[in-house]
């Protein structure tokens, strides 16, 4: 009976506050933040797959992009969102999947070694993006070159966040300042 009161209590205080851009639920969630990033996942990852639709030979788009959207819309103002950890964490991830794979090849420990080496040089260069992990692996079973960190990791990076920085600018979401 308790828990009950307790989220009516939450719902009338959360309508007084917010019912002008809210919808309530149990717990009285704001969904507005879910659409506008949601939305913005979608435009940006539709526009990754249009330019990946002219050339196959060319990919745009790679798996840990999804992982990267969730950060840059879901969580914006988190450090790992930060578009420096965007962007140098593929850019790094990848060197390192692509290196461990020219010196050692395929096998399961240099892909585990791409992985530990890609984490070690994020946090050397307070780079962390934890979707980036994800680079290494894609690099040595695909047995990538140095084309892999160009396109579709650099170029796919940077589309990412000039696009997070835009649409959350006209939204007039703190997406990062450049005192961060």
């Amino acid at each position: 009976m308790s828990n009950r009161i307790f989220y009516i209590f939450i719902g009338v205080l959360a309508r007084k506050k917010y019912s002008h851009n809210c919808i309530f639920v149990r717990y009285a969630v704001c969904v507005k933040n879910n659409i506008i990033s949601g939305f913005g996942a979608f435009l940006c990852i539709s526009a990754l797959a249009y330019l990946n639709s002219f050339d196959q030979s060319n990919l745009w788009l790679i798996p840990p992009f999804g992982a990267s959207m969730v950060l840059v819309m879901a969580v914006h103002e988190s450090p790992l969102a930060h578009p420096k950890n965007v962007l140098f964490g593929h850019i790094i991830s990848a060197f390192s999947g692509v290196f461990v794979f020219a010196i050692f090849g395929f096998s399961y420990l240099s892909v585990g070694l791409g992985v530990g080496l890609a984490i070690f040089l994020m946090m050397v260069t307070k780079t962390v993006h934890p979707p980036a992990g994800a680079n290494p692996i894609i690099a040595i079973l695909g047995a990538k070159g140095a084309g892999f960190i160009i396109i579709p990791v650099a170029a796919g990076a940077s589309f990412i966040v000039l696009f997070a920085i835009i649409y959350n600018k006209l939204l007039k979401r703190k997406y990062f300042t450049f005192k961060d």
